[in-house]
């Protein structure tokens, strides 16, 4: 240790002859992307063994050689760890995969400055964090609304940040909702493409509109079972955008069972819903399937849905 730095040791083997100083770097050190060791490089944190210091990324690194990188220890959150309750679905050293209860932000906010998922993470994960940007937080790839149930991933370190954030972006990531819309789709199953942005009426929501003015977004639903009134349908999305599959179901005329945004359920449902105090939208984040972003395996999981969602399905069968 110099101060607060960790002091590592890399040894490059043949194979990273004539590669890029950070890109040669950044494969013999799994947790850090390549864009955490260019800086590191460019802030003098590399050395030779002759204790050089070697300045440049671009560089072509000379192998078998050994280099000492110095990690400069993460920056503290400005968020507070909190002791809370948290139901884990997957776990390993480079990420973790939460299953959120309605009710519970993802991420603090004004209004929302704890009591959050970040919050009960930055508890769990204590000592684990290696910092994304240098930071020791989590790395929230993804959010889903404070009252959706289900999975959401996030990352302990840059690399498996940067990896998640890559198959995000290119909509490889398999996340499929339980939802129980209003009425009856038709047809049965699906595939909804309509642009989302903010609506011109209401900044706090979200609305279809023009292609070109807002991000491309599709949703592909199917029907698992006909309820009373009402529909339990699984909801596939090929995009993540914000209240993407509550602003779909209602642009097709089927919001979502208790959504206080986008529907308002009709008597005798609506009588339901009040006597049951069902007060959210009823979706749930039931599956999440990714490639591991650094042991490349493939990772499937599914949440069963919360007893709230059950017990209205029970008393909506027909």
């Amino acid at each position: 240790m110099k101060g607060d730095d960790d002091i590592l040791t890399v040894a490059l083997g043949d194979s990273a002859a004539g590669l890029r100083l950070d890109r040669a770097l950044a494969e013999a050190l799994p947790s850090l992307s390549r864009e955490r060791v260019k800086t590191l490089i460019k802030g003098g944190r590399v050395t030779d063994a002759g204790g050089r210091i070697l300045w440049d990324p671009a560089a072509k690194a000379s192998a078998p050689a050994k280099l000492e990188l110095r990690l400069p220890a993460p920056a503290p959150a400005h968020n507070v760890a909190q002791d809370m309750n948290l139901v884990i679905a997957y776990e390993d050293e480079h990420l973790i995969v939460v299953d959120k209860p309605a009710g519970m932000v993802v991420h603090p906010a004004a209004g929302n400055l704890d009591g959050t998922m970040v919050n009960a993470l930055l508890h769990h994960c204590a000592g684990q964090l290696s910092g994304i940007g240098g930071v020791a937080r989590p790395g929230i790839v993804h959010r889903i609304d404070k009252d959706t149930s289900g999975l959401i991933v996030a990352a302990k370190h840059d690399k498996a940040h940067e990896g998640l954030a890559k198959q995000f972006a290119a909509h490889s990531i398999d996340r499929r909702y339980l939802a129980i819309a209003t009425g009856r789709p038709m047809p049965a199953n699906g595939t909804v493409e309509a642009a989302l942005g903010r609506s011109s009426v209401n900044r706090k929501k979200m609305a279809v509109v023009e292609p070109g003015r807002g991000k491309h977004a599709i949703t592909h639903y199917r029907t698992i079972e006909p309820l009373r009134d009402a529909t339990l349908v699984e909801c596939r999305l090929e995009t993540g955008r914000t209240h993407q599959v509550r602003v779909h179901m209602a642009h097709i005329g089927h919001p979502l069972v208790g959504d206080p945004v986008y529907g308002r359920a009709r008597k005798p449902l609506s009588d339901l819903l009040k006597a049951r105090h069902f007060a959210r939208q009823a979706l749930h984040a039931a599956h999440l399937g990714f490639i591991h972003p650094v042991t490349g395996n493939s990772i499937a999981l599914d949440s069963e849905l919360p007893a709230d969602m059950r017990e209205l399905i029970d008393e909506l069968r027909v």
